[in-house]
């Protein structure tokens, strides 16, 4: 399977650009890639989606084992998949949680985009230490962002110095930089004019950098044997899922998804920002994270959805809501009225409050049984009472603190959960939707 990594030195470094403009450049060559995300991402996905068409999926050590991830990788590649890396090449939760760890478990080439600004000779010495910090690495190569013309003679004459291989690089252009907010980069689906930016990023990168050769050292890449894990299929008729999804709430790992697909779930999506109601004769309800702060008068306006994601939550609905969809489950988000099932109010906290990966440990009931969870943490606004439903332990320093209301047939918190990391809970959720569906015929 063809297939590589691009990865980066640092957080910032040009990574989604470089992976976007590639993707772009492959697409418009007629090739039909598919693309990944290392770690717990959600809006280099979208960017990646945009670009190719079909949904992108995260890779990520940290929640999945060998196995699961190269059975991600394989059950969804295209004719060469393209994965983005996550902060620097080696950065993570210890080691385990890195695109280092991914490429080793993978053996995926590597290349490694560098930010040039302020850099010249200097170069060497960063390309110097990305190769030989830790082995093996499948480092193949660099990319070089924002190089001028002049320091490309020196950046070849590095690489071939160092035993690697230059891979071209993207000139720095202010207009097709891409916003960003404190939670991140702005979604895809917020830029007007992005289709524009990735073609220009396209053009760029097929004038400057070596696509071909790229695409030749994918080809190289040797499979990695691993066991596909073994998923429970539900008996008689699909159950539908009602999925939240529109500018308010966009934030899923496509694998959720894809995992609910594969046990026999139907997925069926409504926008709380603008219908009415929920989809017809439903079984379960996914409300996943985004940004409801920034519409929360237009949810607010909504009353009718209002009463109906209220009525049916509280008549035993199976429901799943992650950090955004947590707020809209609450009394009101920043002053605006929303669903009201949980006595909390939520609030812009004014800084960080909870970032990185959990562990989570059942302390009560809920749709997901006695089971244990691997999520992620990332968010400005807080409530005022966080649930009691989980214990979430810090991947990094092994703290923990309560979180989520949990109830039979309820999560509500602030992690977003990757169900891959525990088939057994994502089951569990099913056969409760089965069970909710079965009491109303």
């Amino acid at each position: 399977m063809k297939r590589v990594i691009i990865a980066g030195t640092h957080s910032g470094c040009g990574k989604t650009a470089v992976t976007c403009a590639l993707l772009q450049a492959l697409v418009n060559r007629g090739l039909s890639p598919s693309a990944f995300k290392c770690g717990p991402d959600y809006i280099d996905p979208m960017f990646h989606s945009r670009v190719i068409g079909l949904p992108s999926r995260n890779l990520d050590p940290w929640f999945c084992d060998r196995d699961m991830i190269n059975c991600i990788l394989h059950r969804h590649g295209g004719e060469i998949s393209v994965i983005e890396g996550v902060m620097g090449f080696y950065d993570g939760v210890g080691e385990g949680a890195s695109t280092h760890a991914l490429t080793v478990e993978t053996g995926t080439p590597t290349v490694i985009v560098a930010d040039c600004k302020g850099m010249s000779l200097s170069i060497g010495a960063e390309i110097k230490g990305f190769l030989t910090f830790r082995e093996p690495n499948n480092i193949v190569g660099f990319i070089f962002n924002r190089l001028p013309e002049s320091l490309v003679p020196t950046a070849k004459s590095l690489c071939e110095e160092l035993g690697t291989r230059y891979l071209g690089r993207l000139p720095y252009k202010k207009e097709l930089s891409i916003e960003s907010r404190r939670l991140g980069l702005v979604t895809a689906g917020e830029i007007s004019d992005i289709k524009q930016k990735l073609e220009e990023l396209s053009g760029l990168a097929e004038e400057n950098i070596l696509i071909d050769e790229i695409l030749s050292l994918g080809a190289a890449a040797e499979d990695v044997p691993f066991a596909p894990p073994s998923v429970p299929k539900i008996d008689g008729k699909p159950l539908k899922i009602a999925v939240a999804r529109d500018r308010a709430f966009c934030f899923y790992y496509e694998d959720n998804l894809d995992l609910l697909r594969e046990m026999g779930c139907e997925l069926a999506e409504f926008s709380p920002l603008s219908d009415g109601s929920l989809p017809e004769n439903i079984d379960g309800l996914l409300l996943g994270g985004g940004y409801p702060e920034l519409y929360a008068a237009e949810l607010a306006a909504n009353i009718p959805m209002l009463s109906d994601i209220r009525g049916k939550i509280l008549c035993g609905l199976p429901t799943v809501a992650e950090c955004g969809g947590f707020m809209y489950l609450c009394k009101s988000i920043g002053g605006h009225r929303t669903v009201g099932v949980i006595d909390a109010e939520a609030r812009d906290a004014g800084r960080l409050r909870r970032f990185g990966y959990v562990e989570l440990r059942p302390l009560g009931e809920s749709p997901f049984g006695n089971c244990g969870l691997k999520g992620h943490e990332f968010h400005y606004w807080d409530v005022c009472d966080p649930g009691g439903g989980y214990a979430a332990v810090r991947a990094r320093d092994g703290s923990e603190y309560f979180c989520a209301h949990t109830g039979p047939a309820l999560y509500a918190g602030f992690p977003h959960l990757y169900l891959y990391s525990n088939p057994t809970a994502a089951a569990n959720f099913v056969k409760k939707c089965q069970e909710y569906k079965n009491a109303q015929t």
